[in-house]
């Protein structure tokens, strides 16, 4: 119940915010090109409160708090008196128009800058790029590639955590034969590889599998740290510092071998050998049975006895001036951008599967996962939704801003405006365009769920 909280309220803070930077971006230009602003609505429906400005401008807020809207004074929506009709949008030249079109999507591109910026300026933290060893028959093992080294460059650029491995890769992969990485051993000592892509699905459910660059996972001894109160470890009996030799006549020699041997074990009676102080013993301990991906696994209600410094050695931290972190918002909104309209164009060539479009459920769960985590979490999830939403308005389709840009720029080509027939057969189009996108995007996130 508390994650469909955290989930819910995520989304509606999220998408509001950056909905309205959006329409901010359409109100502020339009006030500044001499279109009349009626109203700027925070929600949408019948407001309940609203006041007005001394210039006319009604700020209402309404109930269904998904976004808002800008209503402009406009002939095709109501009668104009003759004294405003130079105030009305739809009277303004086709420059204008397209300028306060482009501005929604603009105020969400420098919403997404501004985010970065205070990222960077807080300082990211993420897991050092240290790469497990490769798998047979993926391409990091064609490459010759080793546990425990850590990639460093990706084609030059320097990839400090792997958050920015993978998005540089995901980028990088799109478009190229191979990658050439730097690595570093435990030495010290650099390396360069080539990274060859030939039979490697750029798809971004596959690619990091056929790849086959996962996270270096510490051996880890089975020796329990914490007890959690009121768990089957301490119902048994058992303390920090118990060493784990055996799970039901199991041997396991490190945590991970442990951790598998509980899961498979939901609700039983199950007999661990326990080393404690020199002393080897038996102890029957009934393992708890909880839920997880939609079926009952063990859980024994403890955590690993692991050195502090040990994680703190595996972690790395990225804190710039207001400066620097300004250009290094910039290029990260540029690259994401570029990054959202590769992945686009590869999903319309079919190099990409339309499974990776997102709806409403599945960016809900990932708003109150990036919440629960820490506000740098939740900053860089508005920001990628923010980037999206951007180029999502910007896409020729009908209803969008991109698809009245386009009418724009074929007007401003005539001469005169295209028929309302075909202006309203276009919105048919788009209506038809965008509501298969919301049924695939809710399909996708059905799936997901079951």
């Amino acid at each position: 119940m508390l994650e469909l909280v955290w989930a819910v309220c995520g989304f509606v803070v999220a998408l509001s915010i950056l909905v309205c930077f959006h329409e901010f971006g359409h109100y502020w230009v339009a006030r500044r090109v001499g279109v009349k602003v009626l109203r700027f609505s925070l929600g949408w429906g019948k407001p309940w409160k609203s006041f007005y400005t001394r210039d006319g401008v009604e700020w209402a807020l309404a109930p269904y708090p998904i976004g808002g809207y800008v209503k402009m004074l406009d002939e095709r929506e109501g009668p104009v008196a003759p004294s405003e009709r130079h105030l009305a949008f739809n009277t303004q030249s086709v420059p204008k128009r397209m300028a306060i079109l482009i501005a929604g999507p603009a105020a969400n591109f420098l919403l997404a800058i501004a985010l970065y910026w205070l990222i960077f300026m807080i300082g990211v933290q993420g897991l050092r790029p240290l790469i497990d060893q490769p798998r047979a028959g993926t391409a990091a093992a064609a490459a010759g590639l080793h546990s425990g080294e850590e990639v460093i460059e990706v084609d030059g650029k320097p990839v400090p955590t792997w958050t920015d491995l993978r998005l540089e890769l995901l980028d990088r992969s799109l478009g190229t034969a191979r990658l050439d990485l730097t690595v570093r051993d435990e030495h010290g000592q650099t390396r360069h590889v080539n990274l060859p892509l030939n039979g490697v699905r750029t798809d971004p459910q596959f690619l990091f599998d056929d790849l086959g660059l996962e996270v270096w996972q510490p051996q880890i001894e089975p020796v329990l740290g914490d007890i959690q109160d009121g768990s089957a470890a301490q119902g048994a009996g058992l303390r920090s510092g118990d060493r784990i030799r055996s799970v039901h006549d199991r041997p396991v020699h490190d945590w991970s071998e442990l951790v598998a041997a509980v899961r498979e074990r939901p609700g039983a009676v199950t007999r661990l050998q326990v080393e404690r102080a020199g002393s080897n013993f038996d102890i029957n301990v009934v393992l708890a049975s909880v839920e997880e991906a939609g079926r009952q696994v063990g859980r024994l209600g403890a955590g690993p006895a692991v050195d502090p410094e040990m994680w703190q050695n595996l972690r790395a931290a990225r804190q710039l001036g207001p400066i620097d972190a300004f250009n290094a918002a910039v290029g990260q909104a540029w690259q994401m951008t570029q990054l959202t309209l590769r992945v686009l164009w590869h999903m319309v060539l079919g190099e990409v599967s339309v499974k990776n479009v997102s709806g409403p459920i599945q960016i809900a769960q990932v708003a109150g996962d990036s919440a629960q985590i820490g506000l740098v979490s939740f900053l860089s999830f508005m920001a990628v939704v923010s980037v999206s939403l951007g180029v999502l308005n910007l896409l020729p389709v009908p209803l969008l801003d991109g698809g009245h840009l386009l009418m724009f720029a074929i007007e401003g080509i005539k001469g005169r405006p295209l028929s309302e027939r075909t202006q309203i057969a276009a919105q048919y189009v788009g209506l038809t365009f965008i509501g298969m996108l919301m049924v695939l995007a809710l399909f996708n996130d059905i799936m997901r769920l079951v």
